[in-house]
Formats: C-alpha cells, sequence, structure tokens
C-alpha cells in the first residue's frame, strides 16, 4: 500500500505486452499498478519495495513463475504477498503444483474482467485481515512483555520489602534485648550477660543498644565526693 494514500499496489508479471495492459486497465482505477515483463524484473521490484499483491505468469523466459515464488516465499518481507498466477485452461492442471508452491490462486486467460476484479479484491481483503491479526499479536506480545517486567519488578520490590522487614525484626529483637530479665549483682551493680560474663551495666547496655554515656556527677554524689565545693554553688 503506497504511502499517504489508501491504495493497494499490485504487480503484473508477463513477457506478453498484450496481457498486461488488458490486466492494467482492468485494475488501474481501485490500485496503483507496477508492470514487469521478466523474472528478474519482478524479483527486483518485489524485493525492493514488496507489493500488496502480485499476478504473474507462470511461463517466462528467464525464470519460471513457480521459482520466483519460491524466491519470494522464502524472504521474510515478501513471503505473506498473496500470489495469483496467470495460466491458461490447458494448464489447468498444474493447479495442485503451484498452490503447493505457496500461490493464493489461478486466473485464467482469456480473462474475465469480472472474475479478476473479485479474486483480487478478495485476497487484497484477506492479507489485509492477516496483515491486522499479525499486528495485534505483535501489540499483544509487546504488551504481555510489559505486564510480565511489571510483575517482576513487583516481585523484586517485595522481595526488597520483606528483606527490609526481617532486618527491622532483627533489629528490634537486637534493642529488645534489654527487655527481658538480666541477672546483676547486688553489690557491685555487674550484669550477666548471655554467655555467662559479669560486665559493668553501662558496658553491657552500650554493647546491646545504640546507647552512647557521656557521665558527669549526679547532685547527691558531688555534695559526697566534692561537699567544699557544693557549699559555696547551690545546686539544684
Amino acid at each position: 500500500m503506497n504511502a499517504g494514500t489508501d491504495r493497494s499496489t499490485i504487480l503484473i508479471v508477463d513477457d506478453e505486452l498484450l496481457s498486461v495492459e488488458m490486466l492494467k486497465n482492468m485494475l488501474m482505477e481501485e490500485y496503483d499498478v507496477i508492470m514487469a515483463s521478466t523474472a528478474g524484473q519482478a524479483l527486483n521490484i518485489a524485493l525492493r519495495t514488496p507489493p500488496d499483491l502480485i499476478l504473474m505468469d507462470i511461463l517466462m523466459p528467464d525464470m519460471t513463475g513457480y521459482e520466483v515464488c519460491q524466491i519470494l516465499k522464502d524472504t521474510p518481507a515478501c513471503r505473506d504477498i498473496p500470489i495469483l498466477f496467470i495460466t491458461i485452461l490447458s494448464e489447468a492442471e498444474n493447479e495442485s503444483y503451484g498452490l503447493a508452491m505457496g500461490a493464493a490462486d489461478f486466473i485464467i486467460k482469456p480473462f474475465n474482467p469480472t472474475l479478476v476484479r473479485l479474486r483480487v479484491k478478495n485476497h487484497l481483503e484477506l492479507k489485509h485481515q492477516r496483515d491486522m491479526l499479525v499486528s495485534r499479536a505483535a501489540e499483544l506480545q509487546r504488551v504481555n512483555l510489559d505486564l510480565a517486567n511489571e510483575i517482576a519488578e513487583r516481585q523484586r520490590v517485595q522481595e526488597d520489602h520483606e528483606l527490609l522487614i526481617r532486618e527491622l525484626r532483627e533489629a528490634t529483637a537486637n534493642v529488645k534485648a534489654l527487655s527481658r530479665l538480666l541477672p546483676i549483682c547486688s553489690s557491685c551493680r555487674k550484669v550477666r550477660d548471655d554467655k555467662g560474663y559479669w560486665n559493668q551495666l553501662e558496658h553491657f547496655i552500650t554493647e546491646h543498644t545504640e546507647i552512647e554515656f557521656s557521665h558527669g556527677l549526679c547532685v547527691e554524689c558531688a555534695k559526697t565526693l566534692y561537699p567544699e565545693f557544693c557549699d559555696r554553688i547551690p545546686l539544684s
């Protein structure tokens, strides 16, 4: 289909100029028609700018239509182009071979203009529907890929969240270590840790929490240790 228009492009391939002109006159009002008189020309055109449909004679001097069909079907950019072989009634027995090679249909000489237009129209509509299905399948695949990536990302976030929760629980458990019953010496005020060692209270607290001590004197200790100083400076 030509860019900027809704007209499909049809390639007519036949070494008989009269046949090419007849088909062109039947189709040119509705479609953009390109003509080729040899198989080599047809391949150059189709491989460079793939048409929407090809009408091609079976017997040509440089290569048969079957050979051209095989080359196009082996080319990813051209394999979905409908190929309608032009044949005569005496060649009708070759239709099964042509269909096996990948041909979409046959057009019989002498041409019936109504049948030619109908067959071309039907195969172009089938190609359009097939192209739409391929496009939708590709879009669905893209959406599924995006969804899979989103699910994977959510799973990763969930795993990170669960890891954070575990780390917080472990940290909380360490902080709560001081909430249990601790053996403490009634004389020296040391506490016993989980390994059975006796530690100064402030050392134990420092090891098991984020607390840092700033050393000083309470009022009672200051009065006991430094009475002469406390008498001069009132302490509250």
